[in-house]
C-alpha cells in the first residue's frame, strides 16, 4: 500500500491502537482509510466523503478490508452526517482537507462540530490537517 508523503505523516500522527473505532471525513479514494484499517486490528474505519465518484472510488479500492469488516464506506456530507445503528460511537475522528472543518465554510463547520460531537465516543478525539500534520480540536 502506497501512500502519498503527506497523508503517511497524517496516519503516522494519529493515535491509533487496535480495537479503535475510527471515521474518517473526506475520505477521497480510501488511501488514508486503508492505512487506518491496517493498524485497527479488530477495530473498525468507516471512511465518508460527499461525493459519490469519490465512495465508489474507495469502495471498489478498498474491497479486501471491506471484506474483512475492517472498514465501511458510505456517502454523506459530515454536516448532514448521523451514524447508523453499529457504526459509532467514534473513538477517534479525522479529516483532511474538509472544508467544512478547516473554515472556508463557517455555517457547515458548526453543523460538522455539532454532528461530530454526536458520534465520538467518551474521551473520544478530533483531529483535522493544518497542524504538523495535524491539529486536535476540542468538541
Amino acid at each position: 500500500m502506497s501512500l502519498s508523503p503527506r497523508l503517511s505523516a497524517v496516519v503516522d500522527a494519529l493515535p491509533l491502537a487496535p480495537g479503535m473505532r475510527v471515521l474518517e471525513i473526506g475520505c477521497g479514494t480510501g488511501a488514508a482509510a486503508r492505512a487506518v484499517a491496517a493498524r485497527l486490528g479488530t477495530g473498525h474505519i468507516l471512511a465518508i466523503d460527499r461525493s459519490a465518484k469519490a465512495v465508489a472510488q474507495a469502495g471498489a479500492a478498498s474491497a479486501a478490508e471491506i471484506a474483512a469488516g475492517r472498514m465501511s464506506v458510505r456517502q454523506a456530507a459530515i454536516e448532514d452526517f448521523e451514524p447508523r445503528p453499529g457504526e459509532g460511537p467514534f473513538d477517534l475522528v479525522f479529516a483532511v482537507r474538509v472544508g467544512a472543518l478547516d473554515g472556508r465554510h463557517p455555517e457547515a463547520g458548526r453543523k460538522a462540530i455539532a454532528r461530530i460531537a454526536a458520534a465520538l465516543a467518551p474521551g473520544g478525539r478530533l483531529f483535522i490537517d493544518g497542524g504538523d500534520p495535524l491539529r486536535e480540536v476540542s468538541v
